[in-house]
């Protein structure tokens, strides 16, 4: 079936649509960093920021781990069945909230 002018024409002004909606939604995200607490805070704009963010998220999250194990938990240990209540029991035990893993 050969499609006609206005069936194709119609298509591309579909399409166009359909991108022009979309984008700003995509990119909406890539202005704005949301924290864990909901508070918005600028996003990096150059190579160095964007990786010093990363090694600051690192370290925090290693800092977490390592009190964690301290208090008990073990990430090797790969028991299923008590997962929940032994990250809970290390968290109670560390003093760190329930959330501040997430």
């Amino acid at each position: 079936m050969k499609a006609t002018l206005g069936c194709k024409l119609a298509v591309s002004l579909m399409l166009a649509a359909f991108g022009a909606l979309t984008a700003p939604l995509a990119s909406a995200q890539d202005n704005a960093a949301t924290t864990a607490t909901g508070t918005t805070q600028a996003a990096p704009a150059t190579k160095a920021e964007k990786k010093a963010a990363r090694k600051q998220a690192r370290a925090k999250k290693n800092a977490e781990l390592k009190k964690l194990e301290d208090a008990g938990y073990n990430p090797a240990k790969r028991d299923d069945a008590s997962y929940p209540q032994d990250i809970q029991n290390a968290q109670k035990k560390a003093g760190i909230g329930v959330g501040a893993s997430q």
